[in-house]
């Protein structure tokens, strides 16, 4: 596979969040790589619930994301200048929000987060040389009280 990358900056808006979905998808839907439809709304949502907590935790300013495609590895990256790094925790039934970050680790192959001198960066990676392009599905407990 050819190596592809797209970076884009914007602003912390809500709108944000539609505009460099739109743009990212387009953009690899350019890319000829042969994704599935699946793997494509895997993608997607992986771009919308990154993006979305950037826009949510960073405060004003800009949020940078990048996709990149290098071998048989599609990662998406996300920096904001918010120096708190996401924890993951399991929200109540009753929550509105709160499990973007339990989607993530669903559906990427790898994710992480890691400070940055000017805030922090959060990503997540898919394996596209696994055959399959698609994680099994994850049984996560749920706590009732």
């Amino acid at each position: 596979m050819a190596a592809h990358q797209l970076t884009l900056s914007v602003p912390t808006t809500p709108t944000a969040v539609t505009a460099v979905r739109h743009q990212a998808m387009n953009a690899i839907t350019g890319w000829e790589a042969e994704l599935d439809d699946e793997l494509m709304h895997t993608v997607e949502l992986l771009i919308s619930e990154l993006v979305t907590n950037a826009v949510r935790h960073a405060g004003p300013g800009q949020i940078s994301m990048t996709v990149r495609l290098v071998e048989a590895v599609l990662r998406v990256e996300v920096r904001d200048s918010s120096t708190a790094l996401p924890q993951l925790s399991f929200p109540d039934e009753c929550s509105e929000n709160g499990r973007g970050l339990f989607l993530i680790a669903a559906l990427a192959d790898r994710y992480g987060a890691e400070p940055t001198p000017t805030g922090k960066r959060c990503w997540a990676e898919i394996d596209l040389s696994n055959g399959s392009n698609q994680k099994d599905a994850i049984s996560l407990p749920l706590q009732r009280s």
